[in-house]
């Protein structure tokens, strides 16, 4: 895992209810990535939703766009060890992207894909009832590409190596299928409050 750009502090005695054990805050956005970043343009990205291996819902640039958007802010938290505060985010919610595809939620499980090839596991429940979205925009602007635009995951609850970068689609299963970090010894759930970062952690 690639990273630059860190530059931490330990959280003053008033945060500590916001950072979890062993992070320290930084005020940079460091850049975090398993390769090189991919071009995606706009113009030809799509997002797909799966059951299983079939589609059941699929939406251009455009169309995705144009469903419901929630602003959330975050607290986010890095397996690397730094944590960054009131990370403002828009987005299409979870929910509202099950809604426009007509579909409550399918499976217990999901992997979401990414256009260069990266996939990460996240519980159904830790998708649904507000807890995650496909974020469009950081700060009031595009997401820059280095950060995973024009669209990444955004599940802020746990490690940020779950919020896929370059998402391209979600996939509900029936398992629950170790994605590309979680097959090279990173936690299967990954909660940065139990310091879930290796597969041998409780």
């Amino acid at each position: 895992m690639e990273t630059r750009g860190f530059t931490g502090r330990r959280p003053p005695p008033d945060l500590g209810k916001r950072v979890p054990p062993g992070q320290s805050v930084t005020r940079d956005f460091p850049v975090l990535s398993a390769g090189p970043t991919p071009t995606v343009q706009t113009e030809s990205w799509t997002f797909t939703l799966k059951v299983g291996p079939k589609p059941v819902a699929r939406w251009t640039w455009a169309e995705f766009n144009a469903l419901p958007q929630t602003e959330t802010t975050r607290d986010i938290h890095c397996v690397t060890t730094w944590s960054k505060l009131d990370t403002p985010w828009r987005g299409v919610t979870i929910d509202d992207l099950l809604a426009a595809a007509g579909i409550a939620a399918p499976t217990p499980f999901a992997l979401a894909h990414s256009y260069d090839g990266y996939s990460t596991n996240v519980p159904t429940a830790d998708l649904v009832g507000g807890k995650a979205m496909v974020a469009l925009a950081y700060d009031g602007a595009p997401i820059a590409p280095d950060h995973g635009g024009p669209a990444r995951l955004l599940v802020p609850h746990l490690y940020f190596w779950k919020s896929a970068k370059w998402i391209n689609g979600l996939q509900f299963t029936e398992q629950d299928t170790a994605g590309f970090w979680e097959l090279r010894g990173y936690h299967m759930y990954g909660d940065p409050w139990r310091e879930q970062r290796y597969t041998d952690d409780p």
